[in-house]
């Protein structure tokens, strides 16, 4: 097989994974995990970043708001998508809905985060950026603690203003008040950060504490790889 054939074949062979954001500040962190972790795979973004806007305005999911997310997701697997990676943890009713309807793997941006940190210890904080998302994820890690046997207790702190900055483009600022909040945390045996654009102050905060820092891109991407290879 001569190399252009080769690349052809390649090509043929690569998973397509259909990243779907609800915000612009989780892409690159993903695609740089995928960099570091999975180059081979097909990573394509499917952004409607309304999705956040409108989620600030209830303190549930509303249910026209989980159908749109869910049609969003019946969408990205209509692009020949071998998966859905959510990079958004505020839609976790939505995403449970759109797994159970779609074929192909539909993951949660943060139930590999959350098994990371069950295996740490029982008292886990996590630093949130994002209130409306901390209800569903606060939840959600609830019931996983409970089906891995664990008496794990999450306490979660959300500051608005690291996100705001962020999306001003001051992520400088962002990373700072993440890393001061999280330096702060002396009585956990791990912090979890809460959403994939928080994930840029990893390596900040880690430089200020001895206690496991731990953020979903990486994991979700490591879970999504083995989902398909399995």
């Amino acid at each position: 097989m001569d190399a252009k054939l080769r690349g052809i074949h390649v090509m043929a062979q690569r998973s397509r994974i259909v990243l779907l954001h609800a915000t612009m500040v989780a892409i690159d962190p993903i695609h740089a995990a995928f960099r570091k972790l999975w180059p081979e795979a097909e990573a394509v973004n499917l952004l409607d970043d309304a999705l956040t806007i409108d989620r600030a305005k209830a303190d549930e999911l509303r249910p026209d708001l989980q159908s749109r997310f869910v049609s969003l997701c019946h969408y990205g697997a209509s692009l020949s998508a071998d998966g859905i990676l959510i990079t958004c943890s505020a839609f976790g009713p939505a995403i449970e809905q759109a797994a159970s309807e779609i074929s192909i793997p539909v993951l949660k941006p943060n139930a590999p985060m959350f098994d990371a940190a069950i295996r740490q210890g029982q008292r886990i904080a996590m630093i949130a950026t994002f209130a409306p998302a901390v209800v569903t994820m606060e939840q959600e890690f609830a019931e996983q603690a409970r089906a891995q046997g664990s008496a794990a207790v999450l306490e979660s702190f959300v500051l608005p203003d690291a996100m705001a900055a962020l999306r001003s483009g001051d992520a400088e600022t962002h990373n700072r008040l993440v890393a001061e909040k999280g330096a702060s945390l002396s009585r956990f045996d791990a912090i979890m950060l809460a959403h994939f654009s928080t994930s840029r102050a990893a390596d900040h905060l880690r430089s200020q504490t001895a206690i496991p820092v731990l953020s979903a891109p990486e994991a979700s991407v490591l879970a999504m790889r083995e989902a398909l290879a399995g």
